[in-house]
This record gives C-alpha cells, sequence and structure tokens, in this order.
C-alpha cells in the first residue's frame, strides 16, 4: 500500500508542473478576477495541504518551511488560523515564484521521507484526500489560467495542441428511464467525497435524457433567435444577471468581422458549430432548456442515467441545489470544513470536463458552483 501510495503521490505532483512548464514567469503572479487564483498560489496552497495536514501534525519535531506560509496559502479553513483575503491572493509579489517551488520540493523530501514507515490507515486517508484535493486544483489551475490568457488583450497561445473546447457528441439518441425507487450515493469501497456519502434512495417518475450535450450550433441558434434578450426564458436572478452585465453570448466569445470566434488555450479560434458548448452558467443553461421547451436534469435523475451516458467532457448543470444527503456527518476538525459548509447557494454540477484530472472523476461525484459562474469548462444536457 505504501509503495503505491508514494508512486501515486509523485504522478500527481508532478502532473501539476508539467501544467506549469509553458507558463512565464511572470504568469505565475497574476490574479484577473477574485475567484480565479495566481498560478504560484495553487502551487503553494497545494503543498500547504499537505504540510499542515500531515507534516505538521504527525511528522516528530517537523520544521516547517517558513511561518508566514500558513496565513499566506490557507484557502478557507477557519480551524487553522487566519488568512489572507481570496481577493488578494494576486497581491503577493514575495514570496517569490521560486520560493514556491522551493517549498514545494522541501514538503515534497519530507513527505516522501514520511511515507517509507507509514501504516496509520487514517494517515493514508489523509493522504489520498491531500491527492484528491490536488487534482481538483489541477483543474481550477487550468480554468485560471485560461481566464488570466482570455482576458490578456492580446490574447496568448498556452500552447498550440491544447484546444481543450473542440470535442464533439458521439451520439444523438436519448436513454428513457422508468420511473420508481433508485438508490443514490457511493456505494463503492474506495474514495469519495463525504457529500457523496449518506447512501438513500430517491423517486423519479418517467423521463427521458439526451446522451448528448448541447452543441455550439444549437445554442447560436438560442442566441440568434434573441435568447439573451427574452426574459421568458430566463429565471429572474437569471434576467437580472445577464442585463447587470451586458451579457450576450458564453465567456470567452467575440463576434468579429460578423463571425463568432472564441479564445481557446491555443488561441483565438473559429467557433466549431459541431463542438459542444463551454462555459455557461447555470442561469444560461436554465434560458437555453426553457427556449427548448425542456429542462435539465436533477442530480439524482443524472446519476441514475449515467451509467448509459456518454459523459465527461463539460461539468453539467443540473437543477439540484448543492444541500447535504440524509444523515450527512461532518468530520472533526478542519478537514470537515472541505465541503459541508458550502452547502447553500450554490447549485450541483455533475460528470467531469475535459480538464479534469486523470482517475478523478465517478457518477456520484458532486461537483458544485454559485450559478453565475462559469469559467469551468461546463455544458449543458436537456431532458424531456
Amino acid at each position: 500500500m505504501t509503495k503505491d501510495i508514494i508512486t501515486r503521490y509523485k504522478d500527481v505532483r508532478q502532473a501539476t508542473l508539467e501544467f506549469c512548464k509553458p507558463l512565464h514567469i511572470e504568469d505565475f503572479s497574476i490574479q484577473v478576477v477574485q475567484f480565479a487564483s495566481p498560478a504560484k498560489w495553487h502551487l503553494a496552497h497545494t503543498t500547504w495541504f499537505f504540510e499542515t495536514f500531515i507534516l505538521k501534525k504527525y511528522v516528530t519535531d517537523y520544521k516547517e518551511f517558513d511561518s508566514n506560509f500558513n496565513f499566506l496559502f490557507n484557502s478557507y479553513y477557519n480551524g487553522v488560523g487566519d488568512r489572507i483575503l481570496q481577493n488578494n491572493r494576486g497581491n503577493m509579489s514575495r514570496p517569490s515564484t521560486d520560493k514556491v517551488f522551493e517549498y514545494r520540493n522541501y514538503v515534497d523530501t519530507k513527505l516522501l521521507e514520511f511515507l517509507v514507515d507509514v501504516s496509520d490507515e487514517n494517515i493514508i486517508k489523509l493522504i489520498i484526500l491531500g491527492l484528491q484535493h490536488e487534482q481538483q486544483h489541477q483543474e481550477l489551475l487550468m480554468t485560471d489560467v485560461k481566464y488570466m490568457f482570455g482576458h490578456n488583450p492580446i490574447l496568448p497561445v498556452y500552447q498550440d495542441n491544447f484546444n481543450k473546447v473542440n470535442d464533439t457528441n458521439t451520439t444523438t439518441n436519448s436513454i428513457k428511464v422508468t420511473s420508481g425507487l433508485y438508490k443514490i450515493g457511493h456505494q463503492a469501497p474506495d474514495f469519495c467525497y463525504d457529500n457523496e456519502l449518506g447512501v438513500h434512495q430517491v423517486y423519479v417518475d418517467d423521463f427521458e435524457i439526451h446522451n448528448h450535450l448541447v452543441t455550439n450550433g444549437e445554442y447560436i441558434e438560442f442566441m440568434e433567435s434573441g435568447g439573451y434578450s427574452n426574459f421568458n426564458f430566463w429565471l429572474d436572478d437569471g434576467w437580472s444577471w445577464v442585463n447587470s452585465n451586458k451579457i450576450t453570448a458564453p465567456m470567452y466569445w467575440h463576434k468579429i468581422d460578423g463571425e463568432w470566434q472564441y479564445y481557446t488555450l491555443s488561441g483565438l479560434k473559429k467557433v466549431n458549430k459541431d463542438a459542444i458548448v463551454a462555459h455557461i452558467n447555470f442561469y444560461e443553461a436554465s434560458a437555453y432548456a426553457e427556449w427548448k421547451a425542456m429542462r435539465l436534469p436533477t442530480e439524482f435523475e443524472w446519476e441514475i442515467a449515467a451509467q448509459h451516458l456518454d459523459w465527461g467532457k463539460r461539468w453539467e448543470w443540473t437543477n439540484s441545489a448543492y444541500l447535504p444527503y440524509p444523515n450527512f456527518e461532518t468530520e472533526n476538525g478542519a478537514v470537515g470544513e472541505y465541503n459541508g459548509k458550502f452547502m447553500s447557494n450554490r447549485m450541483v454540477l455533475r460528470g467531469a470536463s475535459v480538464a479534469t484530472s486523470k482517475n478523478h472523476s465517478r457518477s456520484t461525484y458532486r461537483n458544485f458552483f454559485n450559478p453565475t459562474e462559469r469559467w469551468q469548462f461546463t455544458g449543458i444536457r436537456l431532458v424531456k
């Protein structure tokens, strides 16, 4: 078990570094908007997790790398001390990016030494949680870098072969599900987050769910039919969001010389009408569904149908608020702050996306975001 964990630890940590290789030193400290953290912060925060919850707790006489880092790189864990405001993460020209890489090396060395003799199941579970946490941040790192480049006036290329929004559907059929009681929640012995636990039954009526996601071409039809200017399609909060922000298209879309183009990590490209639409928020997904005289699936319908669906290209908005399952229990200590305290004012997304790290998806995974947010690789699946 220890050997497997060591290998996995090295692989996950290296994957984060591999994504950073095309970045220039100036790219690491930029924070364009509050919700998109700098690359340097992601590198340090994922390292801070292992130092704080494992090394400082379980290694005798462990000497922390820098006493300021707990304040600088704690995200939202009130139980482990004060922290900087999220919107100040881009103000840290110091510590330098080099110092953050040094921090990663220091913690990796100490943790790998520690892992050689680890047999405590609770510690191993914490390490696995830390690796899952880093994989979450690998996806956030990619989307945050895209937001940074996508709002740079010259729309820089991250990498020529890194267009993540060019994938298409492989089927156009639908799946019919009969009414009845179905079990929901994580039932396998492998890893899951606490918000997936609490297996319970739900009743659903008959429904039919598309085995394909909405494409750019289909979404353009919605736009050209006045989708963003007709209040009848929008939830009230969504209509306020559209008008307050003067939204007329998905994030990263630009109409140039009468033609829709969008920013990709490979630079500005002509919108591929056959590709699956991305960077849609809940309000846009809901409005599109209303325009089609259909609806979004609930998270339970999605999970029930998942084994028959082609999923994994976009995080898919559901019509379910992010709430606790029956018998949900918050873990003791700061780790208990991981999911439970965010169970308000957010909607559930299911599946995974092209930005999701390898071996970090499952049909019971409950992702969650504010309904206005669309910088993730999000899309639309419909139900009737």
